[in-house]
């Protein structure tokens, strides 16, 4: 009923778990930051993916699931202070830049594959604390679930907002999308608007985010696909963004822990102790069809 394959794209290896009873696949790039690549559900593709970013070692990739880590966003001027020092740090962290460690696949409980990333001397540049970040990524039932688990190595508290960067194939920008959130900020405009007013990403450039959100779940319609798809995720994620490119078959629905410039502002910051860690998950499911 699962099985885990793995082959080459390029220059990458790519780990393909499988649920063969509900026709679903998960397709995860270690050395590619890490990365989901694709997610399929009976038979179809829910995740877009520009494959010439992907094979370009120097680009960032514009597709799949790209993991946010130690921040979800941009920084001021590219930088932060931290202990009266200046680091810099591109947008969205670095871990979608590194190559992960696969630790193991596993099928007992559905099908999963673990990896790990480490903190090392070109992560202490931009980011001076010692980490250990663990992903378990399992397909049960068609439904995907991203296990996270955060560790602190270092002798001080260590700061962070992660988040994930999903893009879900559709050339809709003006989709349905299911919330308790009543508000949002507009980045276009950089106004705060009441959820009424709608959610069209027609036409924008910068995003709009969810502010006061209490269910930590977001459901929307993919009308291409007549699926409708389900996140739900951990406590800690406060924020989700949604963003489009003009042009391009997609729209991105990310769950943050924190809005963009964090490590700045210093407001909600998470602090791991030393030698501590946190958990949380990430779930995507496929949870009905349009009729």
């Amino acid at each position: 009923m699962y099985s885990v394959e793995t082959y080459m794209d390029g220059k990458y290896k790519i780990y393909e778990l499988s649920d063969w009873e509900t026709k679903s696949w998960l397709k995860v790039a270690p050395e590619r930051g890490g990365m989901v690549i694709g997610y399929g559900f009976d038979g179809q593709e829910l995740l877009f993916l520009n494959n010439d970013t992907f094979h370009d070692e120097t680009a960032n990739v514009r597709g799949g699931i790209p993991i946010l880590f130690p921040i979800s966003g941009q920084l001021e001027n590219g930088e932060y202070d931290w202990n009266s020092k200046t680091y810099k740090m591109k947008n969205h962290g670095f871990a979608r830049n590194h190559a992960w460690e696969v630790v193991g696949t596993s099928k007992k409980n559905g099908v999963s594959l673990t990896i790990c990333l480490k903190s090392d001397e070109s992560t202490k540049n931009s980011y001076p604390f010692e980490f250990e970040v663990v992903f378990t990524y399992t397909l049960k039932d068609g439904v995907v679930t991203i296990d996270q688990n955060y560790t602190n190595k270092s002798d001080s508290e260590m700061p962070m907002y992660p988040g994930f960067h999903p893009y879900f194939k559709t050339a809709e920008k003006n989709i349905s999308y299911t919330t308790d959130a009543r508000k949002y900020f507009d980045y276009n405009d950089l106004k705060e608007k009441n959820i009424h007013e709608g959610l069209d990403l027609k036409g924008k450039k910068e995003a709009l985010v969810l502010l006061d959100s209490v269910e930590k779940q977001i459901n929307f319609e993919l009308p291409e696909l007549q699926s409708t798809v389900k996140l739900s995720y951990g406590e800690e994620f406060k924020y989700v963004y949604l963003w489009t490119e003009q042009g391009q078959e997609f729209i991105c629905v990310e769950p943050w822990m924190a809005r963009t410039n964090e490590l700045n502002r210093k407001e909600e910051l998470y602090y791991i102790k030393p030698e501590e860690s946190l958990r949380t998950f990430l779930t995507i499911s496929v949870t009905g069809q349009q009729v």
